[in-house]
């Protein structure tokens, strides 16, 4: 294959004219006085400005290239969920990381999807650790304004160009921008700043059920213990250019509760006309009893009992942090952005960010059963099957939660249920003050952004395998820019930003430039 990338789709020649004056300005300058503080701000960065000017060169010259780059990746269905397009997207994933510079790059085969490991050794005192994932949510065309494998550029107004595709922000957009970083590097010439040791998946997005295979092979172990960190690319700013951080993750078990006649022994074994419903059990009103014992009879605190018993409490300097971030970010935008009028219960705005941050949930992902097409089906199911998501705080445990379930269906008289657990993996936490963070921090203000910190992501990623038994790292998230819609129709990720408050992929490039020598320096 050639070293460099080929793809059909150009972007508008204009739209790089306007790049180059953007970038242009970024120098100290009276035209720079007109640019966003941010930007302005990156005159005094990690990066030796003899060297920085080179690469800053390289970042405008190659963004049709890293454009195009994600474009491909995107235009690449890799969905765990439907076994599609997997191994595709392994060796398209490989393809791109040796196109980057790694010298090493191996797929490693799992008892699922495989995982990738891969090296670049640049000689540097510090190694660091890199997480991708190449698999992406399900998408249904149906509900997207632009098909979700076109990977079509778009105009957003009051954001700029954005490209709109499944995986656009979780994850591919912020992982091509991280190897755009590296190629901007390269061809300008530069030594990287740190070794790095890389392991990738492909079932992030089904619970990671096989990623610790990965990352338990003697050799990938090994090579891991020798990282300062571990960090995950990510788009972390809102629309308003804020960046919020968090110290860690909640972890999770996805499973499946299958309520069927031939498993209870009561009901049909298939489906029946409804007529018999007079005189026969029904498995999906089986179903739907057990699942109102999961929870309180308002759907929000879980009462299995023994799931939450080691739950964690925030801590005092947890609901200072919370206190902040409630200080500086908006109630009222979160909630525009979310869809919803209310939190639970009605409380308060800090409330339900420290409800965010410490309660573990139960949460119900879809019912099936029966008959779901257009009009009526008058049928008694024989079975029905509820997809449930548990979300975990520190110190609770996937497998202690999974165990806790089973044995509280089986006290409600519920046992005959099965429970199929799909994927899943225990909480995280990285403290404040590791290298990772820290340096994630500096980057950040050097670029005119206090970043709001948070104890934790209320979402999940298997952060478990680094910062738990036996390697004991730190581990984060880094990344300008930004990006929506993840799980979601019309997910997006910016391109060219119109909005002065936030980085378009260029400058996300440029910050993880900076951002690997300031792990270098702060290591």
């Amino acid at each position: 294959m050639k070293r460099e990338l080929e793809f059909k789709s150009k972007l508008e020649g204009e739209a790089a004219a306007d790049r180059r004056t953007f970038l242009a300005g970024a120098a100290v300058s009276a035209a720079a006085l007109a640019l966003p503080s941010w930007v302005r701000a990156s005159a005094a960065p990690a990066v030796p400005r003899d060297e920085m000017d080179g690469i800053r060169s390289e970042i405008e010259k190659r963004h049709n290239e890293s454009v195009e780059r994600l474009q491909h990746w995107i235009q690449q269905p890799s969905i765990a969920a439907e076994n599609r397009g997997m191994n595709e997207g392994c060796e398209l994933t490989m393809h791109m990381l040796r196109d980057a510079g790694f010298e090493q790059v191996t797929k490693v085969p799992t008892d699922g999807q495989p995982g990738i490991f891969a090296t670049l050794d640049a000689g540097a005192p510090c190694t660091v650790g890199l997480y991708f994932m190449y698999d992406v949510k399900q998408a249904d065309p149906s509900e997207w304004t632009s098909p979700p494998f076109e990977a079509a550029l778009v105009d957003k107004p009051g954001l700029g160009k954005v490209l709109v595709g499944r995986g656009a922000v979780n994850q591919k957009g912020p992982e091509a921008t991280f190897l755009a970083a590296l190629h901007a590097m390269r061809g300008a010439g530069k030594k990287m700043p740190v070794n790095f040791v890389f392991v990738a998946e492909g079932e992030e997005e089904i619970g990671s059920p096989h990623f610790p295979q990965v990352v338990r092979k003697p050799e990938i172990a090994a090579a891991l213990k020798k990282c300062t960190s571990v960090f995950m690319p990510y788009a972390a700013q809102g629309l308003n250019g804020e960046v919020t951080m968090t110290l860690g993750a909640k972890g999770v078990v996805e499973l499946e509760l299958v309520s069927s006649g031939a498993r209870w022994g009561r009901g049909p074994r298939k489906d029946l006309h409804s007529s018999n419903k007079a005189r026969v059990d029904s498995p999906a009103w089986h179903l739907v009893e057990a699942l109102v014992t999961l929870v309180s009879p308002d759907g929000n605190d879980p009462m299995i009992e023994g799931f939450a018993a080691k739950a964690r409490p925030l801590s005092e300097t947890d609901k200072k942090m919370i206190a902040e971030a409630a200080r500086r970010l908006s109630e009222a935008d979160a909630k525009k952005q979310m869809g919803v009028d209310h939190w639970v219960h009605d409380v308060s705005w800090q409330e339900s960010l420290e409800l965010l941050c410490s309660r573990p949930t139960i949460n119900i992902e879809g019912l099936v059963g029966g008959y779901t097409g257009p009009g009526g089906k008058t049928i008694l199911p024989g079975r029905a099957v509820a997809k449930i998501d548990m979300r975990l705080v520190p110190d609770m445990t996937a497998a202690e939660a999974l165990a806790a379930l089973k044995a509280h269906l089986a006290k409600k008289g519920f046992g005959d249920i099965e429970v199929n657990m799909s994927g899943g993996y225990d909480p995280t936490s990285t403290p404040a003050d590791s290298s990772i963070i820290r340096a994630s921090i500096a980057v950040y203000k050097k670029n005119g952004i206090d970043p709001v910190l948070l104890p934790r992501l209320a979402g999940s990623w298997p952060g478990f395998v680094f910062t738990g038994e036996p390697l004991h790292l730190p581990a984060g998230h880094f990344g300008m820019g930004h990006g929506n819609g993840a799980h979601a129709p019309d997910e997006y990720y910016l391109i060219e930003s119109s909005n002065a408050k936030v980085a378009g992929i260029d400058d996300a490039v440029r910050a993880h430039v900076e951002f690997l020598y300031e792990v270098a320096r702060t290591a």
